[in-house]
Formats: structure tokens, C-alpha cells, sequence
């Protein structure tokens, strides 16, 4: 139980998207594949910036599923 509340520690805190976000985007870790869902849904993004620090963020996207809606 330690370890996994150890990872939890190490995890960069989310940070929310807006428009006007600076982003310093050198790599892309991981991102959240769009769901099939008619509307707007939360979407996760971890990137590294030209620093090497990790970065969590949560933006939003519309669904894939609206397709003749």
C-alpha cells in the first residue's frame, strides 16, 4: 500500500487548460484517446516541457459519437 501511495506523491498535480495556457510542450507521454460519446468530455494530456518537469493536463474535446446528430 505504501508504493502505491508513493507513485500517487510523485504524480504532477492536474492542471486546467484554458485558452489562454503558455504551453511548453517538448514530448508527449501519454493522451487520452476521444471516447464515442455525443458531447463534450474531459480529457487528460501528460506531456514533459523543454525543462524535463512532467505535466498532467485536463482539457476538453467533443465525443466522436455525434456523427449524424
Amino acid at each position: 500500500m505504501l508504493g502505491s501511495q508513493m507513485a500517487f506523491a510523485n504524480q504532477p498535480a492536474v492542471e486546467q487548460y484554458s485558452y489562454s495556457s503558455h504551453l511548453d510542450i517538448a514530448k508527449v507521454i501519454h493522451q487520452d484517446p476521444v471516447p464515442d460519446v455525443c458531447g463534450v468530455v474531459p480529457l487528460q494530456m501528460t506531456y514533459l516541457d523543454h525543462h524535463g518537469q512532467q505535466h498532467v493536463m485536463q482539457y476538453s474535446v467533443m465525443g466522436n459519437g455525434c456523427l449524424n446528430n
